[in-house]
């Protein structure tokens, strides 16, 4: 996989990520939290701007055409591929995927091409308050179950050992390979990763998953303007 395909996956993920917070921005356990989901929402829907505007100058972009018409070919994880019902998923992927994403920015920043040193930088800044609220919330406890699954999937996300980030770390486009992320992470996090057991033979090289599925199709519509163009007032051709 290329660099331009893994760029494409953490906008991706970061713009489902930030439909995500927002989506739980009325039903936080308080005010406090309501708005510091909606700010994340924003955030997070500003950086996939930025990491979309970063592959034409990668010299390719990996989108195809079917993007507006197929939700299986976003390179999301399955986190993301529902709404989340309950306040801990929202912590646990504010505490793990959220600073996962932010860990492979900074292995982009510190490797060798030059825009993404230059456009990312500053999202490393801008992600810190995301990093400390998940951080809070992942000490106060929330249950097991979510939690566990945000880890397995980080790792999934970061991939195999021979794999492309793997590649990408050795040719020096990328600080950190597969190991270095997932150690990084749990020193960011202060925790060690649960012991999980994966199965890389079904894992997908591009959506950077092992599970089938896409996302639902009132979040896709919402994604690809779809509803905006349903409800959108005719032309003045149409009108004629």
């Amino acid at each position: 996989m290329s660099l331009a395909a893994l760029v494409l996956s953490i906008a991706d993920n970061k713009q489902l990520l930030g439909l995500r917070y927002a989506e739980l921005a009325t039903r936080a356990p308080s005010l406090e939290a309501d708005i510091a989901a909606a700010a994340m929402g924003l955030d997070d829907l500003g950086h996939s701007r930025v990491l979309y505007g970063c592959l034409e100058p990668l010299g390719e972009d990996p989108r195809g055409t079917n993007r507006e018409t197929d939700p299986a070919s976003l390179s999301a994880l399955p986190y993301f591929d529902e709404p989340w019902t309950s306040w801990a998923q929202f912590v646990a992927a504010n505490a793990i995927l959220d600073t996962a994403f932010t860990v492979m920015i900074e292995a982009c920043v510190n490797g060798n091409v030059e825009v993404l040193r230059h456009r990312l930088r500053k999202m490393l800044t801008e992600e810190r308050y995301h990093f400390l609220h998940g951080r809070s919330w992942l000490r106060s406890g929330i249950e097991k179950g979510p939690l566990d699954e945000a880890w397995q999937q980080a790792i999934e996300w970061f991939g195999p050992a021979g794999g492309d980030t793997a590649g990408l770390h050795k040719e020096g486009k990328l600080s950190m390979g597969p190991a270095e992320l997932k150690a990084r992470l749990e020193e960011r996090l202060e925790t060690s990763a649960p012991a999980t057991n994966l199965d890389w033979k079904g894992w997908d090289p591009k959506r950077r998953r092992t599970r089938p599925g896409a996302v639902d199709a009132l979040t896709f519509g919402m994604l690809r303007g779809l509803e905006e163009k349903r409800f959108a007032p005719a032309t003045t051709e149409k009108q004629a």
